[in-house]
């Protein structure tokens, strides 16, 4: 590789670092899902490099199997000086049919993480998550 066009690339990455901040996809560490009468509360733990109002972990969300979003958690702000934070979400209809979710997490430069915490409902605990 001649040495202008490393130049170029080392320049070109160091660009892409500054606009991105470096931060990785947001991570889901926890989730903790509550029956309440017929609804669902959910409480879901995230962790994301927050480097300011370009770059943060703007939302999560509940999702069927089948791909139908049944909630949606929106943070409005980015949790610079919080990591990992806890969001809460209440009123959440699963309908009995459905027998497993998933919880995906958004950032505002990279979309919805790769990340998926899938959660049966009918076991009381599991990788990162607990259902009571």
């Amino acid at each position: 590789m001649n040495s202008k066009f490393a130049g170029m690339a080392i320049s070109w990455l160091l660009l892409l670092a500054s606009q991105t901040g470096m931060a990785a996809e947001v991570e889901i560490v926890n989730v903790e899902l509550v029956k309440q009468g017929s609804h669902w509360r959910a409480t879901t733990t995230l962790k994301h490099g927050d480097t300011g109002w370009d770059h943060y972990a703007d939302a999560w969300r509940v999702v069927t199997p089948g791909g139908e979003v049944l909630a949606t958690r929106t943070l409005f702000h980015p949790h610079v000086d919080e990591q990992p934070f806890t969001r809460r979400l209440g009123q959440i209809t699963i309908p009995k049919s459905v027998s497993s979710i998933y919880i995906e997490a958004h950032d505002k430069v990279h979309g919805w993480s790769r990340q998926r915490v899938k959660i049966d409902l009918k076991k009381s605990e599991g990788k990162r998550y607990r259902v009571r």
